[in-house]
């Protein structure tokens, strides 16, 4: 039995929640994930999972043994990256997460500005609205947005972004200009779902905040697709600065209610603290940071 395959079976097994979800995750059968996890309670004389029909739980000595499998795994991550010399120049293959159209419009070209410099590293990109935990799913560097939790990693604030709404000049000629919040009621809304409640969107008025009612005639979940609404003049849209600023410098949109946004929401790349950063870590925060920031700044201004 290969000890550290075995290890990092287990480990995927916990993280994926189940053995097919480890499966795929590892690219390996589901009855070798099964054999290895079999082999390895055999080896050790005790269970490690409870195992049902619909959950996966670790034993008291599955906890136990799983949290030495990550000091173990890790400290083995860590020599190769020195044997391989990650710490003498920037090299290996770098995983970046950030949320979908964030990424796409700011980080992208960015990360291909990096490729160019760094010739040596490889860079995976993981596009996601859903938070990947840097550790848990072995990201290098995220790109968060909104207040962060306190917890053991490290952040860089490289700018912030607005909630903007605003509206086609068309569809402002056909129904009229908002001048309040409360004026929304009289209008079509088209709400990016899971950013924000269909039936009543957040402001701020005399410093406190307000939650006013809205008709969100279509909802959608897809940032991009919500702009493309707005554009088609089919209502108002409340979506960030950065989604709208190219739109809003061509005249396509117009912003409404600026008075009455709520403070802007803060952009961190984050990063684990603890040890010391591999090369192509500090090149990419080195190379992103200021470069992240100038495009936000520019995003911003050219919303308002």
């Amino acid at each position: 039995m290969d000890r550290l395959e075995a290890m990092t079976t287990l480990l995927a097994v916990v993280e994926a929640g189940s053995l097919s979800a480890a499966s795929r995750r590892l690219g390996t059968p589901l009855a070798t994930v099964s054999r290895r996890i079999s082999d390895l309670e055999a080896h050790l004389k005790t269970q490690l999972l409870n195992r049902s029909s619909r959950h996966l739980t670790l034993t008291d000595a599955g906890q136990a043994y799983l949290q030495a499998c990550r000091r173990i795994l890790d400290d083995v991550e860590e020599a190769e990256r020195v044997a391989s010399g990650e710490y003498r120049v920037p090299k290996g293959e770098l995983t970046v997460t950030a949320p979908m159209v964030l990424g796409r419009l700011q980080v992208v070209p960015i990360a291909a500005a990096f490729l160019k410099a760094y010739p040596d590293v490889a860079l995976r990109l993981r596009l996601s609205n859903r938070v990947l935990g840097l550790q848990e799913e072995h990201v290098d560097i995220g790109v968060r947005i909104g207040e962060l939790p306190d917890s053991g990693i490290v952040a860089r604030r490289v700018g912030a972004i607005r909630r903007v709404v605003c509206a086609s000049p068309e569809y402002l000629a056909a129904r009229g200009r908002p001048e309040r919040p409360d004026e929304l009621g009289g209008h079509d809304c088209v709400t990016f779902n899971g950013f924000m409640r269909p039936d009543s969107w957040d402001f701020v008025t005399g410093g406190s905040r307000t939650v006013v009612p809205v008709q969100s005639r279509l909802t959608i979940d897809a940032g991009d697709a919500v702009v493309d609404a707005g554009l088609a003049g089919l209502g108002v849209i409340c979506v960030f600065s950065y989604q709208v600023a190219a739109a809003i410098r061509e005249g396509k949109l117009l912003v409404l209610l600026e008075t009455f946004e709520p403070p802007p929401l803060p952009v961190n790349i984050v990063y684990l603290g603890g040890g010391l950063l591999p090369l192509k870590v500090r090149a990419f925060l080195d190379f992103a940071a200021p470069r992240l920031k100038a495009r936000l700044a520019m995003d911003v201004t050219n919303s308002q």
